[in-house]
């Protein structure tokens, strides 16, 4: 057999095993309207958490500290605290570029708030947390809240909830930069 067909044989591989692999990339779907986290691979559920909790006043594109809404969008885990009150916390890269440019046209965040969260973006890097579209926004468990106000009620200010056995289950899934889409 001659070179020319190994070398084609190898890239056909090298692109068989690239296309599997981004298609097994590990992302999260959080539904608001039906309070259900997917744990994804590509298109197929590997993993699905109910009766998750949202913000105390739904979930919305346009967010502000303190409103207690769950922002819509895509986000990505930008870091890990494993001894959190809430039992373990996920950390989105809240605010992104896409709430920024809503709330600067909006005129709800000046010219340096908008260029530290692009900075950031660009970098891949957590944004401000202090900004007027609040922080500290991501997946977190219980802790020692109750778990009867949880089933029955959106209690976060703006967090996913779930139970500290969920949130320990879903943590073999989660890493750093693992994207969160919120729907």
């Amino acid at each position: 057999m001659s070179v020319r067909f190994y070398v084609s044989l190898l890239v056909l591989s090298l692109n068989a095993a690239t296309t599997f692999a981004s298609d097994r990339d590990i992302w999260l779907l959080v539904d608001t309207e039906r309070r259900m986290l997917k744990v994804m691979a590509g298109d197929e559920p590997q993993e699905v958490f109910t009766q998750i909790a949202i913000g105390r006043n739904g979930a919305g594109f346009t967010k502000t500290r303190g409103d207690d809404k769950t922002p819509l969008g895509e986000y990505r885990i930008g870091w890990i605290n494993e001894n959190s009150k809430f039992h373990r916390f996920f950390g989105f890269t809240y605010p992104n570029l896409d709430n920024a440019k809503r709330a600067y046209q909006q005129g709800m965040i000046g010219e340096s708030t908008f260029r530290s969260i692009l900075r950031a973006s660009m970098e891949e890097a957590v944004p401000p947390q202090d900004t007027p579209l609040g922080g500290q926004i991501g997946i977190h468990g219980l802790g020692s809240a109750n778990p009867l106000v949880h089933e029955e009620f959106d209690w976060t200010h703006g967090c996913i909830a779930m139970t500290n056995q969920q949130i320990d289950r879903l943590t073999q899934w989660v890493k750093k930069g693992t994207l969160v889409v919120i729907r």
